[in-house]
């Protein structure tokens, strides 16, 4: 199937038309309008600094369901420590900014361009962060996009042992109260630590 070139006007072709990989378009914008209405759609950005934008719809995606979120018997221990504080949006750009350095080594898509769009989608309510704090020092965290029920995970990043995975439980915790039914991490990678919520 053909790879999409977006033009000016705000919108996608159908996800079902994505190649095996994912990949739907290229090009286009990250306004604000954009982005909303391609998590809308199950679509988001993921390129590098030397592509043009890639908007990707993978199918199958990898995703995890609050209610199902189970903490094992060693982070139950950690967290009855208390030994991390945990806050929800008070500091939204270091923790994209953390995300984004952690990786610039391997090569990041957390360019400085999806910096500042994130942080305008955060500014409009629909991007959050959850941070982690060891001492009044932000040692780990998370962002990602708010969608209906739905929490599309971006990155975590971590500078102390657990400090990402304590963020992410939290997180769980409370989309579970307010009813969020999935959260999307769209692909899995080696940063989410699936044994770590498990019994």
């Amino acid at each position: 199937m053909p790879i999409y070139r977006l033009s000016n006007d705000i919108l996608f072709p159908d996800p079902s038309l994505a190649e095996e990989d994912g990949l739907l378009a290229l090009d286009g914008d990250l306004s604000p309008e954009r982005l909303i209405l391609a998590y809308s759609n199950g679509i988001f950005p993921w390129f590098s600094e030397d592509e043009p934008i890639l908007w990707w719809s993978p199918d199958p995606r990898f995703v995890i369901y609050p209610k199902d979120v189970r903490i094992s018997h060693s982070m139950k221990k950690l967290l009855k420590k208390n030994k991390y504080r945990v806050s929800f949006d008070t500091c939204f750009r270091d923790v994209i900014s953390n995300c984004s350095n952690l990786r610039k080594e391997e090569g990041t898509w957390i360019t400085n361009e999806m910096i500042e769009a994130y942080c305008k989608l955060h500014k409009l309510g629909f991007a959050h962060s959850v941070e982690t704090w060891y001492e009044d020092k932000l040692v780990g965290g998370l962002y990602g996009v708010s969608m209906g029920k739905c929490f599309f995970g971006e990155s975590m990043f971590s500078t102390m042992d657990n400090a990402s995975k304590v963020a992410f439980i939290n997180l769980s915790t409370v989309l579970e109260e307010k009813t969020f039914v999935v959260i999307d991490c769209q692909v899995y990678t080696a940063y989410i630590p699936l044994n770590e919520f498990r019994n």
